[in-house]
């Protein structure tokens, strides 16, 4: 079974409400086993015109795990939490 990727494009638009979210966001990926292989780093284009402001990459053993972090209530406490502190894009992509 192909590992699952959760890719995720933050605009963070209240700093100190954003701390809130990532508490709660740490301890669901600490629940749901996903390895941080990206969060929040120095981000440099090398082509196009994309520019995350914070990039997120977090590695699952496959799509449903992924998935299943998403939809949990542990990363819905965290979701409630970044309501108003951060534009999220989050799509989730199958490994090879």
């Amino acid at each position: 079974m192909p590992s699952a990727y959760i890719l995720a494009d933050v605009t963070v638009t209240n700093p100190a409400q954003y701390e809130e979210y990532k508490k709660w966001s740490t301890a669901a990926m600490q629940a749901h086993g996903a390895e941080v292989c990206v969060r929040g780093g120095k981000v440099e284009v090398l082509e196009g015109d994309w520019s995350p402001s914070r990039l997120v990459m977090l590695k699952f053993p496959s799509v449903e795990a992924a998935k299943a972090f998403d939809a949990s209530p542990e990363y819905g406490k965290a979701r409630a939490a970044r309501q108003g502190a951060a534009i999220m894009r989050m799509i989730v992509v199958e490994g090879v």
